[in-house]
């Protein structure tokens, strides 16, 4: 039998849709001293309702799950519950995952094939307050970072907001508005807004358009 919780243990919210995945996890977790699992979530409402109930100190998010996904839940429980450290655990290391990730406020991302002492060394700085990565994330930022880049979206039309800028940089790559709700985590009708305001603020009629006077501004050469 694990050790009762102490005073000033690291409490630990874990998340995902996956019963034996958390069962793993929890086992790691109140087997290691100073750690005390409080609470499971099998979806991305529940996490955010349990972060406000049981104030742990982290929360482990898997990013695909049914109903909300993990990036809508670390944006609501970073804005709900700041003191909560959001530590992505997922299969998903593309860049678009771990940048979505970042910017809904996660602090720390690591990937599920990970073993248990990196899961532990991530989950430690994010408590600290630091933001950490797995070897293969950090790599990625690195590397992401490194690369030249072109003029961002934003700086071509200076009147769209930068997620305007950034779907019609998507619009320009050919993809629809259900890719665009895939890659960026968010809902279609969020998605058929921001195409919207594209339109009217380019004046343009239509999708072939605004492709048009993209491309024009270098928009949408460079793959995807």
């Amino acid at each position: 039998m694990p050790e009762a919780a102490k005073a000033g243990d690291t409490r630990v919210l874990i998340v995902d849709d996956h019963a034996l995945f958390r069962y793993g996890m929890r086992a790691m977790f109140t087997s290691t001293p100073g750690y005390e699992v409080v609470g499971e979530a099998s979806s991305g409402e529940e996490a955010v309702r349990l972060a406000e109930e049981l104030h742990p100190d982290v929360a482990l998010m898997d990013l695909q799950m049914p109903g909300m996904n993990g990036i809508e839940a670390t944006r609501r429980i970073a804005g709900a519950s700041p003191n909560v450290a959001v530590v992505v655990v997922t299969m998903l290391g593309d860049d678009d995952s771990v940048f979505a990730a970042m910017r809904a406020g996660a602090r720390g991302y690591v990937l599920k094939g990970a073993d248990g002492e990196e899961v532990l060394e991530v989950v430690g700085a994010a408590v600290r307050g630091e933001a950490h990565f797995g070897p293969e994330v950090a790599s990625r930022i690195m590397g992401f970072f490194s690369s030249p880049k072109s003029a961002p979206p934003s700086e071509a039309f200076p009147e769209l907001t930068s997620r305007e800028a950034e779907i019609l940089d998507l619009i320009a790559h050919g993809m629809s508005n259900q890719e665009i709700a895939r890659r960026l985590y968010l809902s279609a009708k969020t998605v058929r807004n921001h195409v919207s305001n594209v339109f009217l603020k380019l004046q343009v009629a239509d999708r072939s358009q605004a492709i048009v006077r993209a491309r024009e501004a270098g928009l949408g050469r460079d793959g995807t």
